[in-house]
Parts: structure tokens; C-alpha cells; sequence
């Protein structure tokens, strides 16, 4: 008589198993609060891609309303939304910073050195656009993971004051940037002009809830009007 609860155990361990998979497996990554939204930057201090001998602090983006973009070469869905962020910056004058790193460097997938990184680099904006102001070199990838980065391409819109008051995973593309980024990045430049008042707040949620979401598996030949990224380990995946 005392067996069968014992029995039991397993099988309610089981189910609730199935249902946090489930859970999981339906679930949009997007829909995450993020832990670093109106907050301050992390502390770094990191170099200069190009030029090494120039180094950045959170300071250095402040004074700017400024989209910082975590990217890589290894990254395809990167490749993809530079030349909409080129267009960006060359048409409406948005303000994009790189945040870069680079898998190789990680003895888990061998060595490479700084000058090969840059010649990828510059290799791939030429052939992509290069939307960026600067790339901020994230050597070791401890500000991303600071910030919470999964993967690339994910961004950061940060206001004058150096808060962060949008984390986006995924591509911008001219869905993404006209329905969500664009008219928060738009709001920010205003407030920062004081065209809008030094006391008027941006209500990012409501900017964040208009854009409906969704999941599906990444594929090159279908890249039209979907948010894609990649994660570290070079899978990407449709949001």
C-alpha cells in the first residue's frame, strides 16, 4: 500500500518536465525582460578594433543618442542587416557603435591575431556597408555577457545619459526599425535636442509592444521580412 506513492514520484517528475520543455519550446526569447534595460552601461574599458591605441568607457557614449550593435564576422544574419543599417546611417544620420567580438580568439575554437581580425573586418564592410562611427573591440566577450548577449546580432539603444532604454535581439530591418527602434531612437534624439521637453518620458513598452512576435528556424533563401540572429555557437534562428 505504501509502494504506490512512491511509484508516483517519478511519473509527476516526468510531467513536470514535459511541461517546462514545452513551455520552453514556445516561448519567444524577445518577450524576456531584460535585466540591463534602464540601466547604466557595465564598466569597460576596451580598445579600438582598427585602432587599438584608442580606448572607450561608457563615458564615450554619453552626449548621443546611440545604437550599439554586438556583431561578428562569424555571424551571416549580421552580414544581412548591415547594408539596411549602412542605410540608416547614411540617410537619416543614426548613430550606430560596434560592439565586436571575434569566436577565434576563444582557445575553444583556436587562435587568430589581431591583424587577420581586422582584414576580415574591413573585408566584410566593404562588401556589406559599413553602418558603424567606431567598432569597440570586445576581446574576451565580458561586456557582452555583462549585458546579456546570447548572440548576434542583438542592439542596444542608449540614450544621451548613457541608459540603456531598448534591448533588441534579433535584426533591424525596415519592418523592425519603423514599427519598434526607429520611432524610440526618434524620441530620444528629440529629447536629447529638447524638442520634446526635458521632462517627457518615452513609454518603451508600448514602443515595444507593437511589434508582434515570432519564432521559426533560420533559412538564407527566405530572408524578407523577419528579425533574425545567431548564437554563439553560429546557429541562427527567425524572430
Amino acid at each position: 500500500m505504501k509502494k504506490a506513492p512512491l511509484v508516483a514520484i517519478p511519473l509527476v517528475l516526468f510531467s513536470l518536465l514535459v511541461i517546462f520543455l514545452f513551455k520552453g519550446l514556445f516561448s519567444d526569447p524577445r518577450e524576456l525582460d531584460s535585466q540591463v534595460q534602464d540601466k547604466t552601461l557595465p564598466a569597460f574599458s576596451l580598445p579600438d578594433l582598427m585602432k587599438p591605441e584608442v580606448t572607450y568607457t561608457p563615458e564615450d557614449l554619453k552626449g548621443k543618442v546611440t545604437i550599439l550593435n554586438v556583431w561578428g564576422v562569424w555571424c551571416v544574419t549580421c552580414a544581412v542587416e548591415m547594408p539596411y543599417l549602412t542605410q540608416l546611417k547614411n540617410e537619416q544620420n543614426v548613430h550606430i557603435v560596434g560592439l565586436y567580438f571575434d569566436q577565434d580568439l576563444d582557445p575553444d575554437f583556436g587562435t587568430k591575431t589581431l591583424s587577420r581580425v581586422q582584414q576580415e573586418v574591413t573585408d566584410m564592410l566593404s562588401r556589406y556597408g559599413n553602418p558603424y562611427a567606431y567598432n569597440i573591440f570586445d576581446v574576451y566577450r565580458d561586456t557582452s555577457l555583462d549585458l546579456g548577449v546570447t548572440g548576434a546580432p542583438e542592439h542596444f539603444v542608449i540614450d544621451a545619459e548613457g541608459i540603456i532604454r531598448m534591448h533588441h535581439i534579433g535584426d533591424i530591418n525596415e519592418r523592425v526599425w519603423n514599427s519598434k527602434v526607429g520611432p524610440l531612437y526618434t524620441k530620444l534624439v528629440a529629447e536629447a535636442s529638447g524638442k520634446a521637453g526635458n521632462d517627457k518620458k518615452v513609454d518603451v513598452d508600448a514602443v515595444m509592444g507593437s511589434e508582434p512576435t515570432s519564432s521559426n528556424t533560420f533559412n538564407e533563401k527566405n530572408n524578407q521580412s523577419g528579425s533574425y540572429r545567431c548564437i554563439y555557437l553560429r546557429v541562427c534562428s527567425m524572430s
